[in-house]
């Protein structure tokens, strides 16, 4: 195989990988692909219906394969990838759509052709701009790519919408724009080259001609005494590659299948005998016109390959990051599974332990419970409704029972504090709720910013559950130990309080006595007067703020040490105790991995292989003289 056919044909195979691997000109394809693609030089057929581009290919190819008829017969972009191979070997097509298939039949090529058209289309006369991908495999073609395109039309016929024309011509034009796109613009002879839709397209698109090659079809067809050489020699409408003349298989031929390479041969004879062109043989046919195109196409590529590297070296950083980024793919040993799951845990609880301790946000809020949330709910228990007037007289009455209290009430001042201790249940039980619920929001949001788990849904899934068992467990240890704390108030007063108490009472009696020992004193007077009860109240209101400051501090200590602390120690410790009675199998469930990211890593990585083959052989032939 020469440089020229090489190097082509490397383009070629960069092509229809692209196609495989990249879903070119479906809509979904990877943006690197489709660039990759669009810096590659194509060949787009264009012309006007009936203006002979299905000869032209079918002539190029050297084989029948086309659908033929009235009207517009290629509703669809037919995207040709011809691949030279050995002399002697068999010819056989592939549909991209249809991957495992091969099909030896041409006759069946074009029936598929009509089946996959019309699966987008329906039966109808739509068009529509998803591409069919063919590739041919043959000794008998030049390695090409091109690109039939729906035939350029004037008016819109029964079936079509009004705006047909400009559908079309739009759809035509999204090809022919693009600066690396070779146009073939195929005009009938039989008809004035000023009409010709094809060339008119081209002007537009490419005013210099730098990208137009004019194909003149259906010579064989002009009026008897006429002839194209006004055309064929650039004086009629000049372009700055030369016109080839292109002589169609008769209709005749077409009906009975006449046999293609036959078809070449009797096109040769035409031009070496005919008297009008037989100077310009040499450079007429379809044989030529393909061997023109293919040694245009090696010049177009040696020019680009500077920006063509350039883009697979930068696709190629790319996807490696994304192939680091996306991790490794798991190991099969069950000693390595467990060692990946392991190193895993560890990252996520490194991010953890970040959020407790500030490296990362969300511990303060830990804080703020204490800070604000705690503080908050003490000063709202309802102790002015327990220590009012009545409830006071109410509990010192019914705690002596039918017996009066002497000094005293003792029994009374036990039953107010302990009822009102009891209200601290409340804000302890809620401060450790807080603190857990804290603790469960920073479990999921580690989870969700440690990027090698990102890969395991499952293993997400088991980490979250165990973690959050452990929380549970954390919970439980914690609302004993403040419960504790509340009960441990309640179960024994200081008793300091109760040795101030009758001095309190008894002093006023005291001093009253020795002034007036015949009466009895206002305090003995008030002993059972509303006075009194205030007094009870009183007192017992500055024990239980007492006991309520003592509770503001030691109730966060105790969720620190049992919830907190625990969590920054021993959170993954029942995951390990589960996960290590877990045998291989079990070990591969957890990494099964999210198959949307299993495919993206095996496209990227197919992506990768196919960019440094790509630029290995590019290196290897491009700059072969």
């Amino acid at each position: 195989m020469t440089t020229m056919e090489s190097l082509i044909g490397l383009v070629n195979r960069i092509q229809r990988a692209c196609t495989v691997l990249g879903d070119y000109g479906g809509g979904t394809g990877d943006n690197a692909f489709n660039s990759l693609w669009e810096a590659l030089p194509t060949v787009a057929v264009v012309g006007g219906q009936s203006s002979g581009k299905s000869s032209v290919l079918e002539s190029i190819v050297g084989r029948d394969f086309l659908p033929r008829g009235s009207g517009i017969v290629t509703r669809r972009p037919l995207v040709l990838q011809l691949h030279k191979t050995e002399e002697g070997t068999e010819e056989y097509a592939e549909f991209l759509h249809l991957p495992k298939r091969k099909f030896i039949d041409f006759a069946l090529v074009r029936k598929e052709i009509q089946d996959e058209t019309d699966r987008i289309t329906g039966k109808s006369k739509q068009i529509s701009p998803v591409p069919i991908h063919l590739s041919i495999f043959s000794p008998n073609v030049v390695n090409l790519t091109l690109i039939d395109l729906p035939g350029l039309t004037k008016v819109a016929v029964e079936g079509q919408p009004e705006t047909i024309v400009e559908d079309i011509e739009s759809m035509v034009r999204t090809y022919v724009d693009k600066p690396n796109c070779i146009i073939l613009a195929i005009s009938p002879a039989n008809q004035d080259i000023a009409t010709s839709d094809a060339i008119k397209l081209a002007k537009e698109v490419d005013p210099t001609g730098e990208r137009t090659f004019g194909v003149l079809t259906k010579l064989d067809l002009m009026d008897k005494g006429t002839n194209a050489l006004e055309v064929l020699e650039g004086r009629s409408y000049k372009l700055q590659h030369p016109w080839v003349g292109i002589v169609n298989r008769s209709q005749a031929d077409i009906n009975r299948n006449a046999d293609m390479m036959l078809a070449r041969r009797k096109e040769r004879e035409y031009f070496d005998t005919s008297p009008d062109y037989g100077h310009l043989a040499s450079k007429m046919g379809s044989e030529y016109l393909a061997k023109l195109l293919s040694k245009h196409l090696e010049s177009v590529i040696r020019s680009r390959i500077p920006s063509i590297l350039s883009l697979i070296n930068k696709s190629i950083e790319e996807l490696e990051r994304e192939l680091d980024r996306l991790g490794k793919p798991v190991a099969v040993d069950a000693g390595a599974q467990l060692y990946t799951i392991l190193e895993m845990c560890r990252a996520f609880d490194k991010i953890f332990k970040e959020h407790l301790d500030g490296g990362r946000p969300g511990g303060d809020r830990i804080y703020g419970v204490f800070d604000n949330q705690l503080p908050a709910a003490l000063k709202k228990l309802p102790f002015d409704r327990h220590l009012s007037l009545q409830s006071v007289k109410r509990i010192v009455s019914e705690a002596d029972g039918y017996q009066p209290h002497l000094i005293a009430p003792e029994q009374g001042y036990r039953r107010l504090i302990e009822g009102a201790l009891g209200y601290f249940r409340g804000p302890a039980e809620a401060s450790v709720d807080a603190v857990h619920f804290v603790l469960k929001e920073l479990v999921r949001k580690s989870i969700a910013e440690t990027q090698e788990l990102k890969r395991f849904p499952s293993l997400q899934v088991e980490l979250a559950l165990a973690a959050n068992t452990s929380l549970e467990k954390f919970r439980e240890e914690s609302k004993k130990s403040v419960i504790r704390l509340v009960e441990m108030e309640s179960a024994y007063l200081t008793a300091e309080f109760f040795r101030k108490l009758p001095q309190e009472m008894e002093r006023p009696a005291v001093a009253n006595s020795k002034n007036q020992a015949a009466s009895p004193s206002p305090a003995a007077q008030d002993l059972y007067g509303d006075g009194h009860f205030r007094r009870i109240a009183s007192n017992v209101s500055a024990y239980v703020s007492m006991v309520s400051d003592t509770l503001r501090n030691t109730i966060p200590k105790a969720c620190v040490y049992c919830q907190v602390r625990q969590a920054k120690l021993a959170l993954l410790n029942y995951f390990y105790s589960q996960i290590s009675k877990r045998e291989g199998k079990q070990l591969g469930l957890l990494l099964d991995e999210d198959p949307a990211l299993m495919g993206r890593r095996l496209e990227c990585a197919q992506r990768l292989e196919l960019y440094k083959k790509a630029r290995d052989e590019i290196d290897a032939v491009a700059w072969v003289r």
